[in-house]
């Protein structure tokens, strides 16, 4: 459920770090942007700043420029070292242009000159919250491009995998961490950007953690961040994925690899928020819900000693199985055809279609690597099929052999089955139309009709 507000600060609350000296200007900066909607912290003093960076994360901070013995512009790169995506407004009465260039210079977001009215407020923080969408949109579109492939669909006709869907959908109101487990290729990842997408955190960041991809140290750094010096090449301090997922979703990806060293640092997040960067020993804390996902069965790893029984039930809050591909036969043709409609857009090709034949050997194949198996039979056939039609030769040869056999000569078919059979045979291993119209008998416009007649 979303707070109230009004709309155009939301769907997320921003949470707002308010730092003066002067508790009038504290309290009037804090009602003026608590009644926007957002969710504000106070602090006196630069210390009282620093503590509260450790303690929680902000979206933005009103640091004024004259901060009792301190100069806001000497906090504000103290602020975004600890914070490196904060945007930070200086507020001040002595406001000149030197001033302005200067806390520009050291990082500030933008500069608000005292007295400001409400108004202006509400404009500054819209302004900082559009140029932070923005951005998170931005990388997420970066992402997608890299990636270049499509998201697998999440609608389904299988019962099994709608009961998962409908779990999906009631656990995402809650914050209770979530295990997926499932053989690899089956949409796991999937399942948990839905899970997110669903919640009250979808406006926050969805992070991906892939957990076999690391050593144990390098995996701890990805997670928590480090400090300045923790190891060879920690040249400057590093916040982690933790921290860049506060407020959101942080999904760990194959989390049996993980090593017992670390096992017992997730724990300890999982149950307290609380975390140290590598190398330091400042204690902080994040707001992040965990979903985990697996290929392994965990509860006999915990048998063996080799993962951690209290993490296991930690993480298992709640469970889902998600179905492997043969198990949801209902949805394999739907899949592939989205997919090859997908990679025809994406290669800038006519869009192809499966032939009957196709057809036939696709849902008979048992798919062991999944939807991402189907996913790039899919792509294969867009970049090496030459044809508007796709026939089962174009598959892989242990998807083209699962088919089920064509009409012989002999069986109860017809003469017209067994003419189509034959020229799609022909078709598919000649060089070219001419060669195929030669080996049939037939001139090349019969062969063309003929094609057309068959959707060859």
């Amino acid at each position: 459920m979303e707070a109230a507000g009004p709309p155009a600060l939301r769907p997320a609350a921003p949470r707002v770090l308010v730092i003066d000296d002067d508790k009038n200007i504290r309290a009037t900066l804090t009602v003026c942007l608590e009644g926007m909607g957002c969710s504000v912290r106070a602090a006196a003093s630069a210390d009282a700043a620093l503590a509260a960076l450790g303690e929680q994360s902000f979206d933005l901070a009103f640091l004024d420029l004259r901060l009792g013995t301190t100069s806001g512009l000497e906090l504000l790169p103290r602020l975004l070292a600890e914070a490196p995506s904060l945007a930070v407004v200086l507020v001040t009465a002595y406001a000149t242009v030197d001033t302005a260039v200067e806390a520009v210079k050291r990082g500030a977001a933008d500069y608000l000159p005292k007295p400001f009215t409400p108004e202006q407020i509400r404009h500054t923080v819209e302004k900082l919250v559009d140029a932070r969408g923005a951005q998170r949109r931005l990388a997420e579109l970066e992402q997608e491009l890299r990636e270049s492939v499509p998201e697998a669909d999440i609608e389904t006709a299988s019962p099994a995998m709608r009961a998962v869907l409908e779990t999906v959908t009631r656990a995402a109101r809650s914050d209770a961490p979530v295990l997926l487990r499932g053989e690899s290729g089956t949409g796991k990842g999937v399942l948990a950007r839905a899970l997110h997408a669903q919640s009250p955190r979808h406006a926050r960041p969805f992070v991906v953690v892939n957990c076999p991809t690391l050593s144990a140290d390098l995996l701890a750094s990805e997670l928590f961040g480090h400090a300045r010096g923790a190891f060879t090449g920690a040249v400057r301090d590093q916040p982690g994925r933790v921290e860049a997922a506060e407020g959101g979703t942080l999904f760990l990806d194959e989390i049996a690899e993980i090593a017992p060293s670390l096992q017992a640092k997730l724990l300890r997040f999982l149950q307290e928020k609380l975390f140290e960067r590598l190398g330091e020993t400042r204690t902080r804390k994040a707001d992040v819900r965990i979903v985990a996902a697996t290929n392994r069965d965990l509860s006999a790893d915990v048998a063996a000693g080799a993962f951690r029984e209290d993490l296991f039930y930690r993480l298992a809050v709640v469970e889902l199985q998600v179905p492997p591909l043969r198990e949801r036969p209902e949805d394999v043709l739907r899949l592939a055809r989205g997919f090859l409609a997908f990679f025809c857009r994406a290669a800038g090709r006519r869009e192809q279609t499966l032939s009957p034949a196709a057809e036939r050997a696709i849902a008979a194949y048992r798919w062991p690597g999944n939807v991402r198996e189907l996913r790039n039979a899919m792509e294969r056939c867009s970049i090496l099929w030459p044809a508007d039609v796709v026939e089962p030769e174009a598959l892989p040869q242990r998807v083209e052999g699962a088919a089920p056999a064509g009409p012989r000569v002999g069986a109860d078919v017809t003469l017209e089955e067994l003419e189509r059979e034959h020229i799609r045979l022909v078709l598919a291993r000649a060089a070219t139309l001419e060669e195929a119209a030669r080996i049939l008998g037939i001139d090349d416009s019969t062969l063309w009709r003929k094609r057309k007649r068959y959707e060859l």
